[in-house]
């Protein structure tokens, strides 16, 4: 279950805010968002990538239910709340940099607004042969 390194405390206490203590070491872009990498827990598969700002963390944290900021609709949305294609959240943490925040999940459905397993189902990318 997710909620290590004092995520649970602000919610414990009542409290609507990302733990300060998180919220510190978070390295945030312009706009106030990290980038999300969603992976699923037992197979290491790359869903997608998302952005999230200190309230979707928050409540991604507290709630076991992933919760992103949609830059193009500019609110917050949590995974499958209309598509039913929900991500049940089994850990979280940060990077060495504590710029990127790996989200392992429990995938019910597909990941992509596409319907595809993953966001990056699309045909790989052409490298050129030594």
């Amino acid at each position: 279950m997710c909620g290590g390194g004092g995520g649970w405390v602000g919610w414990l206490n009542g409290s609507m805010a990302l733990d300060p203590k998180i919220a510190a070491r978070l390295k945030r872009n312009a706009d106030g968002l990290v980038p999300a990498i969603v992976q699923q827990h037992d197979t290491g598969e790359v869903l997608m990538l998302a952005w999230m700002n200190d309230e979707a963390l928050h409540l991604t944290l507290t709630t076991g239910s992933a919760t992103y900021w949609s830059r193009s609709r500019a609110k917050l949305w949590v995974k499958g709340a209309t598509s039913g294609n929900v991500q049940h959240v089994k850990s979280v943490a940060l990077d060495c940099d504590a710029d990127t925040i790996l989200v392992k999940v429990d995938q019910v459905g597909a990941a992509c607004h596409t319907g595809d397993r993953t966001c990056f189902d699309a045909d790989p990318l052409e490298l050129p042969l030594g």
